[in-house]
């Protein structure tokens, strides 16, 4: 007979200006057993980065205060955040700026409107991949 242990659910934060979107990530990433911080700024953000142990970061680009590539910045050239896994989440398709942002470090680019198995497909892989 095996015994499960059960492990403490990974943290996910979300830092999105839009409050349908981050209520909808919300929802999916519950669903999936994570636990979830929110933030609706990048000064929020960063503050609960700073001061939670945050397994990935889902970061839109387009932020009050600090934006989102001011953000994944920061994060990188943080030595404790750098190795956190960033999503990043926008509605600009374009691939100069998904290029950009990998670069910076992003590990994911998703295009808003987002599905909810897309999403959970890529946090999954992500925190398997971190595991």
């Amino acid at each position: 007979m095996t015994v499960m242990t059960r492990r403490r659910p990974k943290t996910v934060l979300i830092i999105e200006d839009e409050i349908d979107i981050q209520n909808f990530i919300c929802r999916v990433l519950e669903l999936e057993g994570y636990r979830v911080l929110r933030a609706n700024d990048g000064q929020a953000g960063l503050e609960i980065i700073k001061e939670n142990k945050v397994a990935l970061v889902l970061l839109d680009l387009r932020l009050p205060g600090p934006d989102g590539w001011s953000i994944l910045r920061q994060m990188k050239a943080d030595p404790r955040l750098a190795r956190i896994p960033v999503v990043v989440l926008t509605a600009i398709a374009e691939t100069i700026q998904r290029r950009k942002t990998l670069r910076m470090g992003a590990s994911r680019y998703l295009v808003k409107p987002l599905s909810a198995h897309r999403l959970s497909q890529t946090i999954a892989s992500l925190l398997h991949q971190a595991a």
